[in-house]
């Protein structure tokens, strides 16, 4: 089982998987060296668009050899995410990456009804991936970054693009907390309501993982609080995925792992639309970025 992204950068290189990325705007450092070195692991080929001069200077001033990248030269940022949206749309590419574009540009052009890569009546959404030192395996976690607060439909959607990215890293049975502020079924909050709904769909087979919820954090992830609440479960303790009730809680549980844990590694992409197309915020690392397109590429159907 992939239990980190060592282990996934090992899996992708002993299943020989390379899938063709495209990167909008592809003119900034971080996107260039994470790239850079998806490429020389050998799990994508990379076609950046963009300014080639912007995109050579960078490599030069990185050591990176150029060549190693196919580079569509667009000077302007928004006819070069456009294109790039629409290579994918064409089928030129399985993996669509932001580059330094602002997040409003490339759903703008995601979205676009005639070359965009959301198909009629889908839901986009956001998985994150996150490797904690204190947790015994990946966390798949959602939506923490596209829905602000996801109605009960949304919710078995995203629980199904839970799913079927932690069933892409050789889960084959995930399991999957539906987060609430209590782990008691309370029916004045919509959180608990809903969760129990989600589990039971679970049950019934509507939705192809393990589920259980209202389930607080706490009982989701750590052993010793299940032991202490004598919660009988089949994914407390042991979550392989967390679906949090709106995008306030998922994004601070996002970010207080990257910015409170030491030593944690994180990726994300969004789901939800023909091809994973991975929204790193710009000012996120080489690591981040990487361990991202990794996530993507294993998740390509």
């Amino acid at each position: 089982m992939i239990q980190n992204f060592n282990d996934l950068f090992a899996e992708l290189k002993a299943k020989n998987i390379c899938k063709k990325m495209v990167a909008a705007w592809a003119v900034d450092e971080h996107t260039i060296e994470a790239a850079s070195l998806a490429s020389d692991m050998g799990f994508v080929k990379c076609t950046l668009v963009g300014d080639e001069d912007l995109i050579k200077k960078v490599c030069a001033d990185n050591n990176i050899d150029v060549a190693k990248f196919e580079i569509v030269d667009i000077k302007d940022e928004l006819k070069a995410v456009a294109a790039a949206v629409k290579m994918v749309h064409d089928g030129e590419g399985d993996v669509l990456m932001k580059g330094l574009c602002s997040t409003d540009k490339f759903l703008r052009a995601i979205l676009n009804k005639e070359t965009g890569l959301l198909p009629p009546k889908g839901v986009l959404s956001h998985v994150g991936v996150i490797e904690n030192p204190n947790y015994h395996k990946l966390m798949f976690i959602s939506d923490m970054a596209v829905i602000p607060a996801p109605d009960f439909r949304q919710k078995v959607k995203i629980a199904g693009y839970l799913a079927a990215t932690a069933k892409s890293f050789g889960i084959a049975m995930p399991k999957i907390a539906f987060i609430a502020a209590s782990e008691q079924m309370m029916d004045t909050m919509p959180a608990c309501t809903e969760a129990a709904m989600l589990a039971k769909m679970c049950d019934r087979g509507q939705i192809k993982a393990i589920g259980d919820g209202p389930l607080a954090l706490d009982v989701a992830v750590d052993t010793e609080s299940v032991q202490i609440k004598k919660l009988k479960s089949e994914v407390a303790g042991d979550a392989d995925c967390l679906l949090f009730p709106n995008i306030e809680s998922g994004n601070v549980f996002w970010k207080t792992n990257s910015k409170l844990c030491k030593g944690v590694r994180q990726a994300g992409f969004l789901v939800g639309v023909k091809v994973p197309c991975i929204l790193a915020s710009r000012a996120d690392s080489v690591d981040v970025k990487l361990n991202s397109i990794a996530s993507a590429v294993m998740s390509v159907k």
